[in-house]
């Protein structure tokens, strides 16, 4: 039984684990980082709660799974999501709206053959892409982050999905394809110019 919380994901620094691991740094928490090789990971996943990860493992607690379930735990605890339950919900709403992009991305990873991924990828980049962002910047306000002046968890997940994309690793997906949205560009560069987040770079550097 683990003595501190654990969360355990891949060995890298993107994505749904690190979005977790940004929030228990945010929220002071001293936790287990336990980074899964590709190795290891055929004999865990059949013991994790949907065979995926990341996985938050808590004192006395059942393994939690599903990143969205983990940073609203999270920020609710520790002060890092509404309390209200309307902009609660609104914040929740968003961070589902990351995770459709996700499903719509992951799969062409997996696309052997380039002249369809490239089809398949440039066709999300002029169609799906920019309405994604357009929606996502019609739900932003004054800023820089969802909430206004404060960062929460939301904002770590919506950053991270950006990332993934304006740092160009996604062949035929323009690097530039968000670059017309100001309000998530504003958040894109607010969230690691944040004190806390700063730190966690560092640190893991």
């Amino acid at each position: 039984m683990t003595t501190k919380p654990r969360l355990t994901y891949f060995d890298l620094s993107g994505s749904r684990g690190e979005e977790c691991r940004l929030a228990l740094h945010l929220a002071g928490i001293d936790f287990e980082d336990h980074r899964l090789s590709r190795a290891e990971w055929a004999a865990l996943k059949p013991t994790t709660p949907f065979g995926s990860v990341p996985v938050l493992e808590l004192p006395g607690k059942p393994p939690l799974a599903q990143s969205n379930a983990i940073l609203v735990l999270i920020g609710r605890r520790h002060g890092l999501h509404p309390a209200d339950d309307f902009e609660a919900a609104r914040h929740e709403a968003l961070m589902a709206h990351v995770e459709d992009l996700r499903h719509m991305l992951s799969p062409t990873l997996r696309i052997k053959d380039e002249d369809q991924k490239r089809a398949v990828r440039q066709e999300l980049a002029s169609g799906y892409l920019p309405a994604w962002a357009a929606a996502t910047e019609n739900q932003l306000g004054e800023g820089p982050f969802v909430a206004g002046s404060t960062l929460q968890v939301v904002d770590l997940k919506l950053y991270m999905v950006v990332r993934w994309i304006a740092t160009g690793t996604i062949d035929h997906i323009p690097a530039s394809v968000f670059d017309a949205y100001p309000k998530l560009q504003r958040l894109y560069q607010a969230v690691p110019a944040h004190e806390g987040v700063r730190a966690w770079n560092a640190r893991a550097t």
